[in-house]
């Protein structure tokens, strides 16, 4: 089977931030998903560097993509350029947090 960017992103859409009810593709925290071979590599931010939660969602990335491609290799790695900014949400997450930006 070839893994393609869309199937990593559907099964990030299953990871929610525990803070804001919202999952981490509509957030917009991932920015980057790489595919080469049996290697998913994944650049994601935060919507804050000082995120009591950024561990904790990195591995929860990490994992439900091992959960879905048992036999890859998986590296997530966060990133703060460029920051992330409300403009990141989709219509959807902006619709749940009442963001009128």
């Amino acid at each position: 089977m070839k893994i393609t960017t869309n199937m990593v992103t559907s099964c990030l859409e299953d990871v929610i931030d525990p803070e804001l009810g919202i999952n981490v593709v509509d957030l917009g925290l991932i920015y980057n998903i790489q595919i080469e071979g049996n290697k998913i590599g994944v650049d994601m931010t935060l919507t804050t560097p000082g995120c009591p939660m950024a561990g904790m969602l990195a591995g929860s990335v990490e994992q439900a993509i091992r959960e879905v491609f048992e036999e890859v290799d998986v590296e997530v790695s966060l990133v703060w350029d460029p920051p992330w900014t409300p403009d990141l949400l989709s219509d959807t997450a902006k619709e749940q947090l009442g963001y009128s930006g």
